[in-house]
Protein backbone atom coordinates (compact mmCIF):
# COMPACT_ATOMS: atom_id res chain seq x y z
CA UNK A 1 0.00 0.00 0.00
CA UNK A 2 3.18 2.74 1.16
CA UNK A 3 4.46 1.77 -2.49
CA UNK A 4 1.22 2.60 -4.21
CA UNK A 5 0.55 5.76 -2.31
CA UNK A 6 4.07 7.00 -2.68
CA UNK A 7 4.01 6.32 -6.73
CA UNK A 8 1.24 7.75 -6.79
CA UNK A 9 2.08 11.28 -5.67
CA UNK A 10 5.60 10.75 -7.45
CA UNK A 11 3.10 10.58 -10.50
CA UNK A 12 1.13 13.56 -9.65
CA UNK A 13 4.02 15.58 -8.55
CA UNK A 14 5.78 15.16 -11.95
CA UNK A 15 2.45 15.67 -14.03
CA UNK A 16 1.53 18.61 -11.50
CA UNK A 17 5.32 20.00 -12.56
CA UNK A 18 5.22 20.35 -16.01
CA UNK A 19 9.15 20.13 -16.04
CA UNK A 20 9.75 23.01 -13.37
CA UNK A 21 11.16 22.49 -10.45
CA UNK A 22 7.60 22.13 -8.03
CA UNK A 23 8.33 20.00 -5.03
CA UNK A 24 4.81 19.10 -3.48
CA UNK A 25 6.26 16.70 -0.69
CA UNK A 26 8.35 19.35 0.27
CA UNK A 27 5.91 21.90 0.70
CA UNK A 28 3.67 19.42 2.09
CA UNK A 29 6.02 19.51 5.31
CA UNK A 30 6.56 22.88 5.09
CA UNK A 31 2.84 23.15 5.33
CA UNK A 32 3.15 20.38 8.35
CA UNK A 33 5.64 22.34 10.37
CA UNK A 34 2.97 25.29 10.22
CA UNK A 35 0.21 23.28 11.15
CA UNK A 36 2.16 21.88 13.58
CA UNK A 37 3.49 24.93 15.02
CA UNK A 38 -0.13 25.96 15.36
CA UNK A 39 -0.81 23.37 16.81
CA UNK A 40 1.73 23.68 19.61
CA UNK A 41 0.87 27.08 19.94
CA UNK A 42 -2.85 26.69 20.55
CA UNK A 43 -1.64 23.34 22.99
CA UNK A 44 0.43 25.82 25.27
CA UNK A 45 -2.36 28.01 25.49
CA UNK A 46 -4.41 25.86 26.83
CA UNK A 47 -1.61 24.37 29.07
CA UNK A 48 -1.30 28.07 30.30
CA UNK A 49 -4.67 29.09 30.36
CA UNK A 50 -4.18 31.92 28.01
CA UNK A 51 -7.02 33.10 25.50
CA UNK A 52 -6.93 34.70 22.66
CA UNK A 53 -8.43 38.38 22.87
CA UNK A 54 -12.47 38.32 22.18
CA UNK A 55 -11.91 40.99 19.36
CA UNK A 56 -8.67 42.54 17.20
CA UNK A 57 -8.83 46.03 17.60
CA UNK A 58 -8.76 48.00 14.62
CA UNK A 59 -5.26 49.69 16.03
CA UNK A 60 -3.91 46.25 16.83
CA UNK A 61 -4.79 45.03 13.21
CA UNK A 62 -3.14 47.81 12.01
CA UNK A 63 0.22 47.28 14.02
CA UNK A 64 -0.53 43.50 13.06
CA UNK A 65 -0.31 44.26 8.89
CA UNK A 66 2.67 47.31 9.16
CA UNK A 67 4.83 45.17 11.18
CA UNK A 68 4.05 41.74 8.99
CA UNK A 69 4.83 43.50 6.02
CA UNK A 70 7.59 45.14 7.20
CA UNK A 71 9.00 41.68 8.81
CA UNK A 72 8.64 40.13 5.69
CA UNK A 73 10.35 42.26 4.01
CA UNK A 74 12.83 42.41 5.75
CA UNK A 75 13.16 38.73 6.10
CA UNK A 76 13.05 38.40 2.18
CA UNK A 77 15.00 41.09 0.70
CA UNK A 78 17.32 42.75 3.41
CA UNK A 79 20.91 42.72 3.27
CA UNK A 80 21.59 42.12 6.52
CA UNK A 81 19.24 38.91 6.73
CA UNK A 82 21.06 37.21 3.92
CA UNK A 83 22.76 34.97 5.90
CA UNK A 84 19.62 33.40 6.65
CA UNK A 85 18.51 32.78 3.44
CA UNK A 86 21.92 32.18 2.13
CA UNK A 87 21.68 27.98 2.69
CA UNK A 88 18.44 28.40 0.30
CA UNK A 89 19.87 31.10 -2.39
CA UNK A 90 21.99 32.60 -4.76
CA UNK A 91 22.48 36.64 -4.76
CA UNK A 92 22.16 37.53 -8.07
CA UNK A 93 21.47 41.69 -7.27
CA UNK A 94 19.55 44.58 -5.96
CA UNK A 95 16.06 44.66 -7.04
CA UNK A 96 15.11 47.83 -5.60
CA UNK A 97 15.81 50.23 -2.34
CA UNK A 98 17.81 48.42 -0.17
CA UNK A 99 16.58 44.95 -1.35
CA UNK A 100 18.38 41.94 -3.48
CA UNK A 101 17.53 39.91 -5.54
CA UNK A 102 18.07 36.46 -5.43
CA UNK A 103 17.14 33.10 -6.73
CA UNK A 104 16.43 29.60 -5.24
CA UNK A 105 18.47 26.68 -5.38
CA UNK A 106 18.77 23.50 -5.02
CA UNK A 107 16.00 20.75 -4.48
CA UNK A 108 13.37 19.09 -2.63
CA UNK A 109 12.54 20.67 1.05
CA UNK A 110 16.18 23.08 0.08
CA UNK A 111 14.16 24.55 -2.75
CA UNK A 112 10.83 24.61 -0.92
CA UNK A 113 12.55 26.78 2.25
CA UNK A 114 14.66 28.78 -0.23
CA UNK A 115 10.60 29.76 -2.10
CA UNK A 116 9.17 30.41 1.36
CA UNK A 117 12.18 32.48 2.86
CA UNK A 118 12.77 34.35 -0.19
CA UNK A 119 8.57 35.03 -0.66
CA UNK A 120 7.46 38.30 1.55
CA UNK A 121 4.42 37.03 0.51
CA UNK A 122 4.88 33.68 1.78
CA UNK A 123 6.03 34.61 4.76
CA UNK A 124 3.34 37.21 5.90
CA UNK A 125 1.54 34.05 6.86
CA UNK A 126 4.27 33.05 9.10
CA UNK A 127 4.43 36.50 10.51
CA UNK A 128 0.99 37.03 11.00
CA UNK A 129 0.52 33.71 13.04
CA UNK A 130 3.47 34.82 15.16
CA UNK A 131 2.14 38.03 15.94
CA UNK A 132 -1.41 37.06 16.45
CA UNK A 133 0.48 34.24 19.35
CA UNK A 134 2.15 37.27 20.96
CA UNK A 135 -0.46 38.88 21.09
CA UNK A 136 -1.79 36.02 23.12
CA UNK A 137 1.07 35.20 25.40
CA UNK A 138 2.84 38.81 25.48
CA UNK A 139 0.43 41.63 24.22
CA UNK A 140 2.57 44.36 26.06
CA UNK A 141 5.95 43.30 24.03
CA UNK A 142 3.94 42.80 20.88
CA UNK A 143 2.69 45.61 20.31
CA UNK A 144 6.11 47.39 21.43
CA UNK A 145 8.00 45.41 18.62
CA UNK A 146 4.95 46.15 16.38
CA UNK A 147 5.04 49.63 16.97
CA UNK A 148 8.74 49.41 15.99
CA UNK A 149 8.53 47.65 12.75
CA UNK A 150 5.31 49.57 11.85
CA UNK A 151 6.99 53.33 12.38
CA UNK A 152 10.17 51.64 10.50
CA UNK A 153 7.52 50.87 7.16
CA UNK A 154 6.18 54.11 7.41
CA UNK A 155 9.36 55.22 7.15
CA UNK A 156 10.37 53.09 4.23
CA UNK A 157 7.38 54.69 2.76
CA UNK A 158 7.98 58.33 3.53
CA UNK A 159 12.20 57.82 2.12
CA UNK A 160 10.94 55.83 -1.05
CA UNK A 161 8.28 59.32 -1.61
CA UNK A 162 10.94 62.07 -0.91
CA UNK A 163 13.28 60.03 -3.03
CA UNK A 164 11.08 60.49 -5.89
CA UNK A 165 9.79 64.08 -5.06
CA UNK A 166 13.63 64.73 -4.97
CA UNK A 167 14.31 63.24 -8.72
CA UNK A 168 10.91 64.69 -9.59
CA UNK A 169 12.46 68.31 -8.62
CA UNK A 170 15.58 67.50 -10.47
CA UNK A 171 13.84 66.89 -13.39
CA UNK A 172 12.30 70.25 -13.90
Amino acid sequence: MTNNLTDTLRKAEHAYANGAERPLGSYLRVLGVYGGAVAGLLAVGKLTGAKAPERVSVMDLALMGLTTHRLSRTLAKDAVTSPLRAPFTRYTGVSGPAELKEEVRGHGTKHAMGELLTCPFCLSQWIATAYAAGLVFAPGVTRLAGAVMSAVAVSDWLQLGYARLMKAAEGS
